[in-house]
């Protein structure tokens, strides 16, 4: 299988990211409890979205920059709403620049 980052939604409607080379095997863990200490006590989750990558580094790099995503912007990610990515990362510059 190729890398590529994930993201699931869990069943208290959070969001977990994560990169992996084998999804199916991934997610398979996630759902037996094996796939980390977030999304454990959170079951069940669901795939929402994935994205192959190149290289696994790539795929911790997208990880890395979603996760730090408010979820308005990773729920337009999901929902393909690429056209928002932009204004959403506007949005959230300027709400620090005010803090």
């Amino acid at each position: 299988m190729s890398p590529a980052m994930y993201i699931l939604m869990c069943s208290d409607g959070s969001y977990y990211t994560g990169p992996t080379t084998n999804l199916e095997y991934r997610v398979a863990a996630h759902r037996m409890g094996l796939g980390g200490r977030w999304t454990s006590p959170r079951l069940p989750v669901r795939v929402v979205f994935t994205q192959d990558f190149p290289s696994l580094r790539e795929a911790f790099e997208a990880e890395r920059q979603i996760k730090g995503w408010s979820r308005a912007k990773k729920r337009a990610l999901i929902e393909g709403r690429f056209d928002l990515l932009p204004g959403l990362a506007r949005n959230n510059q300027d709400d620090r620049q005010r803090r």
